[in-house]
């Protein structure tokens, strides 16, 4: 997730996304759009670090709403074009708290981590770190070390990275993956941002089905 560099409309895009029933309220137009960014303000304002102001979460709130109809006039192109996928089972999301991270250096734990493997994402989140990495016994030892939080794991994941040409909008690609997987009864854990590339996080048992049904996608286009 992107935070100080992303403008309040692009924050408002990806919590509808992460919001299944209010991105499928909007979508059939049943959303008071001023009591939605009431509800939505505080959020907004932790991710940026900064108050906004109403109205103008109103304003990108009936923008992205109004969205909705200029993609299904253009559907026949996919935003997935010329994407390119790769599938990665057996993820482990490791979360630690600004609070956790006072007590360890992160570089340091990431030269641990490439004595183990080079495989892993690293985000820093308005108010934690997020590690993607493989499910292994010594990344775990890894962070035992610095952290006996008994929620600090979450297993049973798969990545897919999603890499798009350059010039695309992200959270346009995370809104329409999201709302793709969604009709056929996937839906995403989460999804992450980098400079690069997007990566979505799912129960593994949905990845390869999700896989292909993004591939298919991608290869219609």
């Amino acid at each position: 997730m992107r935070l100080s560099s992303m403008s309040i409309p692009e924050v408002v895009k990806e919590i509808i996304t992460r919001n299944r029933s209010i991105y499928d309220c909007m979508k059939m137009d049943l959303i008071n759009y001023t009591a939605l960014a009431v509800k939505l303000q505080p959020e907004i304002e932790k991710i940026l670090g900064n108050s906004v102001n109403l109205n103008t979460v109103v304003v990108a709130i009936k923008r992205f709403a109004d969205s909705f109809e200029i993609k299904n006039e253009v559907k026949e192109e996919s935003v997935l074009k010329n994407a390119r996928l790769a599938l990665t089972d057996g993820i482990m999301d490791v979360k630690f708290s600004i609070k956790d991270s006072n007590q360890m250096d992160p570089m340091a734990i990431l030269d641990k981590f490439s004595k183990v493997t080079s495989n892993y994402e690293f985000f820093r989140l308005s108010d934690s770190f997020r590690f993607l990495t493989e499910d292994m016994e010594d990344i775990r030892q890894i962070f035992n070390s610095v952290s006996t939080r008994d929620d600090m794991f979450s297993t049973g994941l798969a990545k897919i990275r999603i890499s798009i040409p350059g010039g695309q909008n992200q959270t346009d690609v995370v809104s329409y993956v999201a709302e793709v997987l969604h009709a056929n009864g996937i839906e995403l854990v989460n999804a992450f941002f980098s400079q690069d590339n997007i990566i979505i996080i799912l129960n593994e048992r949905d990845s390869s089905r999700a896989y292909d049904i993004l591939h298919s996608d991608i290869m219609r286009t």
